[in-house]
């Protein structure tokens, strides 16, 4: 079992940048896949970037491709999301998820293990 803990959301205004950092427990989390998700008031949850056990495989969301950059660091059991140019319709809580295997990526029910959430909220 993994558990997750996100970090680093907070208010910025549009055009800024925050990175957010999900630390993992557990000893396998050098072999799970991670991604973020982020949920807006009213709206379902949605998938934002994957990457895979090695880093060397990751995947967007349309609407943050070109500013948003997923990352891991294995030795320090954490994955990253690096959020540049951010727009008022970023504002959500991002979740981070991990699983087993790099398939589906895009479908959160897929994934096991859930953080609590890290609000992030972008001023116009």
């Amino acid at each position: 079992q993994v558990q997750l803990v996100e970090s680093g959301g907070g208010l910025v205004q549009a055009g800024g940048s925050l990175r957010l950092s999900c630390a993992a427990s557990g000893r396998t989390f050098s072999m799970r896949t991670m991604a973020w998700f982020r949920q807006a008031p009213g709206l379902e949850r949605e998938f934002v970037a994957s990457i895979n056990r090695t880093g060397g495989t990751t995947d967007y969301a349309d609407s943050v491709k070109g500013r948003f950059t997923i990352s891991r660091d294995n030795a320090k059991n954490t994955v990253y999301l690096q959020m540049n140019t951010l727009k008022p319709e970023d504002t959500a809580v991002y979740y981070c998820a991990a699983k087993p295997i790099y398939i589906n990526v895009w479908n959160g029910q897929s994934y096991g293990n859930w953080g609590q959430g890290t609000q992030v909220t972008v001023s116009s």
